[in-house]
């Protein structure tokens, strides 16, 4: 066994207890979230509460107490650079929206990436009472119950995810949907990137498509769906385009070149400005 290979099984392990432990405390806010003060950020879409920024800073305590040498990345306090070539990306709560709003749909999002490259992901869904989980040779699992992708699974026979925000304009994300429409598929937005990457890799969704995406929102998706034989579109992960938006395409094998017609299709479109 190799010393990544040490690392990688010692970080995995971390991953996964934080995940719950994280879980938990934000599922103890989401029980009592009329008492939260709800703030926007970039757009009124764009909301933020104490859970988000608690449950983040928990994380990042625990992460760089047992190992400091790393970085960690957040959605809410950004990048702190570490000396070990292995980078956390977290967003303590993704789907906020409907986080705050009561709806189920929300989750904790943790990727370990190596060199730039995502080789850990744990997802947990705490009122599912769900954890995704994978690592880098290691396979993904649901609940400890190995996921493999179906090969015949299209976007003609099954849902794809669509999402969008304020960076995209109204009319690129409405013909990337006609798009899909046209070719026979079907789609569904929950509120949460993350949690519908996860529904990728457990074959419930046969892709996930969105114009612009952050790092923290999709790097643990990418890695539970390679673990399940599936791919996804490069994503920066060092440097200064490690910090900003871009699209994020994922899913089956079998799926994955009709989704990417209808990305390269898109960039022919107007969209809006960066905020």
């Amino acid at each position: 066994m190799t010393m990544h290979d040490i690392g990688l099984q010692q970080r995995f392990e971390l991953a996964k207890a934080l995940a719950e432990e994280a879980g938990a405390m934000a599922f103890d806010y989401f029980d009592r979230r009329d008492t939260l003060v709800i703030e926007t950020k970039r757009d009124l879409q764009d909301v933020v509460s104490i859970a988000d920024r608690n449950v983040e800073t928990f994380l990042r305590e625990r992460v760089l107490a047992a190992i400091p040498e790393d970085s960690f990345l957040g959605e809410e306090f950004g990048l702190q650079d570490g000396t070990s070539g292995y980078t956390w990306v977290v967003d303590p709560i993704d789907g906020t929206a409907p986080f705050v709003s009561g709806m189920p749909s929300w989750c904790v999002s943790i990727a370990v990436l190596h060199r730039g490259l995502p080789v850990i992901g744990v997802i947990k869904v705490p009122c599912a009472n769900e954890i995704y989980a994978a690592a880098e040779g290691v396979g993904a699992t649901l609940n400890g119950k190995t996921l493999k992708l179906d090969a015949s699974r299209t976007v003609q026979n099954s849902m794809t995810g669509i999402s969008s925000n304020t960076l995209a304009a109204p009319e690129q994300v409405g013909s990337i949907i006609t798009d899909l429409l046209a070719r026979g598929g079907s789609f569904i937005r929950n509120g949460s990137g993350a949690l519908m990457l996860a529904y990728v890799a457990a074959g419930r969704l046969v892709g996930y498509y969105e114009p612009y995406m952050r790092a923290w929102d999709c790097m643990a998706g990418f890695c539970l769906i390679k673990e399940a034989g599936g791919r996804f579109m490069a994503f920066p992960g060092e440097g200064k385009a490690f910090l900003d938006a871009h699209p994020v395409l994922a899913g089956n094998i079998s799926a994955y070149d009709e989704l990417m017609a209808i990305h390269d299709a898109s960039l022919a479109r107007p969209i809006a400005a960066s905020a």
